[in-house]
């Protein structure tokens, strides 16, 4: 072969396996579109069975036509949380199943007949009609249904015809005696697998290394012995896809990767091993005969049939290996053990609402020391910021977020039962303070988010400003402090005295900003401090106002009121001297300095 027509089967190799992927993918991407966004969430509701799971994963990627496609899917949803790793073991299994769907189609190149019927089912036949069909929908369709269709024909046009140029470009290698003899070296079992595992990396598809395969049994003499090693290299290579798609994953993320390496890797060097090991006592007389499109495929199915339903059972080895791999460290071991149930709430107490109740109240005051705790340590971040400390105000507001949700449930079905008229009101109140609670350690997570933004771009209050959110974040934290000891102890008494301090803190809250302003307009202040300073402000009026709620509820069930926002506003219409006399206790106690007019 002259320097031209190597440069043409070169080319033509190159642009048609570029056409094969660009395919490939296109189509992907048009058929998880059809899907709207459904695949992902019935994938992660299905997935409990592990027979239902697997199938599933069978299902889902010989629509997707891609075992990355849908494995990097599964690395997503276990990322995200939405699935744990023993139920993505079994979607995994299922996928390398479920890709050997690609080939079969593709070695629909492969029929040849004089009948014209017959011919009709060769894709070069009717892709040119798909093509135009799928360009119809996709330029003048309106509908997005119909522009996805229209996406997945061209996809699979532009698919098949990437195949039949790699086929008709590498036709002249038939002749070429020194192409047949570096094809004949691919026949030495690790040299072809090491092979089909690094073309495979390299072009992150399996499918496009059978593709390849497959189009040049078409035109070249491949045997047995040659397509085995290489179509089982393939299988270790695809992972390449997951692996990568982890890197910015969480631990999870990148088990969930490491069991499809493992996987395919323990299927391509168990079969290696057994094959090759018989083969040298057995001498298979077929390892020297021609393989043809079909027959690749029937390999590749063959593989996977026998190996992903014998893994199904033992599947929690690979996910024993993922973790061997990547331990779970104290951190993460915090973190599952957040996720769990709360173990005071038991289903069982059910049957004896007061003593299921009061199991809540106990859950309740965890969650409430949680979050004081989250705020005592956002507001020693906005004198000395910690990124550790940041990290814990974050890690409790989540927890906080977890109690809420269960603590809610748990109630609901406790109110589901019958309960004497005290009880069904503590319910009622243990629902609102725990959501008060809630939005309390969020306040927090504001606090610390605003002291991270000040410490990274270097603003601090001047320091007059500084002495009154000290004065201000002393007053918070004490109306904080009270309620979780009212809430703790269901004492209405200290309840009472939490109003009064609420009043006063919105009294500071105004104050500080009048102040603010003066500054500002004297050039001592910077508009961004104020912003600062007004953000963190609301926060702490929002924080007062909570506490309010709370000790308001605690007072509701002491005094069998069950009117919070009537309590309040008489409370404050009667304004009697024990209530003036209180405010002005907290007035004189959380006084802010003079200023020079």
């Amino acid at each position: 072969m002259d320097s031209l027509e190597v440069f043409s089967l070169i080319a033509g190799l190159v642009g048609g396996l570029a056409m094969f992927l660009y395919g490939m993918n296109v189509m992907s991407g048009g058929l998880t579109k059809a899907a709207g966004g459904k695949l992902e969430s019935v994938l992660a509701r299905v997935t409990e069975h592990p027979i239902i799971a697997y199938l599933f994963g069978v299902g889902v990627t010989a629509l997707v036509q891609s075992s990355s496609a849908s494995t990097v899917m599964v690395v997503g949803l276990v990322n995200s949380g939405i699935m744990t790793l023993k139920q993505a073991v079994n979607v995994i299994l299922g996928a390398n199943l479920g890709t050997t769907f690609t080939a079969w189609l593709l070695s629909l190149n492969a029929i040849s007949s004089d009948n014209f019927f017959i011919n009709l089912l060769k894709p070069k036949s009717f892709t040119p009609f798909l093509a135009l069909v799928g360009i119809a929908l996709y330029m003048f369709s309106k509908n997005d249904k119909k522009k996805n269709i229209g996406t997945i024909l061209l996809g699979f046009s532009v698919l098949m015809f990437g195949m039949s140029t790699m086929s008709d470009a590498v036709s002249p290698l038939k002749d070429v005696e020194g192409f047949k003899r570096v094809l004949t070296s691919f026949s030495n079992p690790l040299l072809g697998f090491l092979v089909g595992i690094l073309f495979t990396m390299t072009i992150q598809s399996s499918a496009g290394t059978i593709g390849v395969l497959q189009a040049l049994s078409l035109s070249v003499k491949i045997k047995y012995d040659v397509a085995i090693p290489v179509v089982i290299g393939a299988e270790v290579g695809t992972c390449i896809t997951a692996i990568l798609s982890s890197f910015g994953a969480n631990k999870n993320g990148k088990r969930t990767a490491l069991m499809h390496l493992y996987f395919n890797v323990i299927k391509a060097t168990t079969f290696m091993i057994l094959f090759y090991a018989i083969h040298s006592v057995v001498n298979f007389a077929f390892m020297d005969s021609q393989i043809g499109m079909v027959g690749i495929a029937g390999i590749h199915t063959l593989v996977n049939l026998v190996a992903t339903p014998l893994m199904l059972p033992f599947s929690e080895i690979l996910v024993t290996l993922a973790l061997k791999t990547i331990p779970i460290d104290e951190a993460e071991k915090r973190e599952q053990e957040d996720q769990q149930g709360i173990r005071t709430l038991d289903p069982r107490f059910l049957s004896n609402p007061p003593f299921a109740l009061e199991q809540a109240r106990q859950a309740a005051i965890v969650m409430a020391t949680m979050s004081h705790d989250a705020m005592a340590k956002a507001i020693g971040l906005l004198t000395e910021f910690d990124e550790k400390e940041a990290e814990e105000v974050d890690y409790l507001e989540r927890k906080v977020d977890t109690y809420e949700d269960q603590l809610g449930t748990y109630l609901m079905q406790i109110n589901a039962h019958h309960l004497g008229n005290k009880d069904s009101h503590t319910l009622s109140v243990l629902l609102h303070c725990i959501t008060d609670y809630e939005r309390i350690s969020d306040h927090a997570l504001n606090i610390m988010q605003k002291a991270r933004g000040m410490s990274e771009n270097k603003r601090k209050f001047s320091p007059k400003a500084q002495q009154e959110m000290d004065i201000f974040s002393k007053a918070v934290m004490e109306i904080v402090e009270l309620s979780l000891q009212a809430f703790e102890n269901e004492d209405v008494k200290v309840a009472k005295s939490i109003e009064p301090l609420e009043e006063t803190i919105d009294t500071i809250n105004m104050e500080v900003k009048r102040r603010h302003v003066r500054r500002l307009r004297k050039g001592k202040c910077t508009i961004e401090q104020g912003f600062d300073l007004s953000d963190i402000g609301t926060d702490f009026e929002r924080v007062a106002d909570h506490c309010s709620n709370i000790a308001v509820g605690l007072i509701e069930v002491d005094e069998d009121a069950y009117d919070a926002h009537g309590y309040i506003q008489q409370l404050k219409a009667d304004k009697g001297k024990d209530f003036e006399k209180a405010v002005e206790f907290y007035q004189n106690k959380y006084l802010l300095p003079a200023v020079k007019y």
